[in-house]
Order: C-alpha cells, then sequence, then structure tokens
C-alpha cells in the first residue's frame, strides 16, 4: 500500500503541486497529478465540493454538481460518488446529463431522493459501509456536525465521507463535516479533501487542527467559499504536521 510516508519521500506529485496563484489555476483548470502503484491519480477541480479524478481504475467524479457543460471538458465517468443530498453536493439534473454508464455510490438519504433514470445504476453505502466498486476500495466515513447551533445541518449518521483505496493510495473525502474523532482517526492518508466554511462545517482553524492531527501527505482544502484557505494553509505549516496543502481552483 502506498502510504504517507511513502508519497513524501518519492515526491508523489513531483512538479506538479506547486501551489499557483488562485487567478493562475483558474485560468488554466490547473490539475495536480499523484503517483500510484502502477499509474497516476490526476485530480481536477470543479466547483465548490465537485471535483474530478482520473485514475489508473476509472474515473471518479465527487459530487458533481452545477451545468452539465462544467464536465464536457472532462473524460466520462466511470463512477459517481456522491456525498450527502444538499443542493451544492447533489443536483438530480446534472446527474442524469452526465452519467452515461457510469455506476453510482450515494448514501441512504440520496437513494431515497434519486430519480428512476438513476435508481438502477446506484449502490447504496451508510456510515462504516465498506465495498468495491470498479476495483477501488471505499469506505463510507461519517460526515457530522458537533456544534449545537449545527446540528441542524449535518445530523451525525445520516450523510458520509468516504476513504478510497486507489491503486495503493488512501483519499479521503470529508463531504460536509466538522472535525469529528472519526476525522482525527484516520490513517494512512495520502490525500484528503477537507471542508471549511460556516456555518455548516468548521472553522479554519478547527480544519487546520484536525488535518495536522491525521496528517495526510497531501490536503486540497474545499468546499470554503468565503473562508481562507491561505490561512489554513500557514495554520497547517505552523503545526509542524508533514503536510503539503494545495490549493485548487474550486471557485475560478
Amino acid at each position: 500500500m502506498i502510504t504517507r510516508r511513502t508519497l513524501l519521500q518519492s515526491g508523489a506529485a513531483a512538479g506538479a503541486v506547486t501551489i499557483l496563484p488562485f487567478a493562475a489555476r483558474a485560468a488554466s483548470h490547473a490539475a495536480n497529478t499523484f503517483d500510484t502503484a502502477s499509474g497516476k491519480i490526476t485530480v481536477h477541480p470543479v466547483d465548490h465540493a465537485s471535483f474530478v479524478m482520473e485514475t489508473p481504475l476509472g474515473v471518479i467524479y465527487n459530487d458533481p454538481v452545477g451545468d452539465a457543460s462544467k464536465y464536457d471538458r472532462f473524460p466520462k465517468a466511470d463512477l459517481i460518488l456522491i456525498t450527502h443530498h444538499h443542493g451544492d453536493h447533489y443536483k438530480p439534473e446534472t446527474l442524469e446529463a452526465i452519467a452515461g454508464d457510469a455506476k453510482m455510490l450515494v448514501n441512504p438519504k440520496v437513494a431515497e431522493m434519486l430519480p428512476g433514470s438513476l435508481k438502477d445504476k446506484a449502490a447504496v453505502a451508510g456510515n462504516g459501509d465498506t465495498m468495491e466498486m470498479m476495483g477501488v476500495g471505499i469506505e463510507a466515513i461519517p460526515a457530522y456536525n458537533l456544534t449545537e447551533d449545527r446540528l441542524k445541518y449535518h445530523p451525525k449518521g445520516r450523510d458520509n465521507g468516504y476513504v478510497l483505496t486507489i491503486d495503493g493510495l488512501r483519499v479521503y473525502i470529508a463531504g460536509d463535516t466538522e472535525d469529528i474523532p472519526e476525522m482525527r482517526a484516520l490513517t494512512d492518508i495520502g490525500l484528503a479533501f477537507v471542508p471549511m466554511n460556516l456555518p455548516y462545517t468548521m472553522e479554519v482553524e478547527k480544519a487546520a487542527d484536525a488535518v495536522a492531527e491525521f496528517k495526510p501527505a497531501y490536503c486540497y482544502p474545499y468546499h470554503y467559499r468565503d473562508s481562507d484557505p491561505l490561512k489554513f494553509a500557514e495554520l497547517v505549516e505552523k503545526s509542524g504536521a508533514a503536510v503539503n496543502v494545495l490549493q485548487g481552483a474550486w471557485y475560478g
């Protein structure tokens, strides 16, 4: 298995993880590339919580929303992941337009809401479930709020994050969550996507503290909208954790 240690020692994204200004990344649709056991994973930020990963095992779309034309420049999806039913993560019209022959993985709430044209494509996973799809090992990780006045947004037990094992590389997609114990307890994560915006997820400071604890080799702040991802990067650096923070053109 490719671990955080081997990623850092091998320079898994050598030459491809230079942090560019946001404007430059937005203009070029810049992507980062990570080595796996037998190929590469290329990450393309699309919008907010939506991104595309080209992998040796197939093309994965995460929470694709927005106009379907946003995905025209990418290869067709082989697998589509949906973390939960909120409109910035789940848009059925977009899914119907881009799904093609792709398989889908959704949480139980989204499964209830899927239009008939998509139900046969979807597998369902709740918190704690594990499975394999197109050769990718998948763990459904809890995603929820901890702060009392935010519990209404993401109650415990409903929504998913995912840990994917792709050709030996463990990738954590947090979904909408605060710095929950299940996040802090993760190990051997090569690449992580962590949210930070209020009131729906968590403060930049809490996100940075959690990342400094579970120490992914590489981490994208995503789903941050009006929060400051550069402050997040600074806080992670100050923690002394060996985490490379990447900036993507989520809002370009």
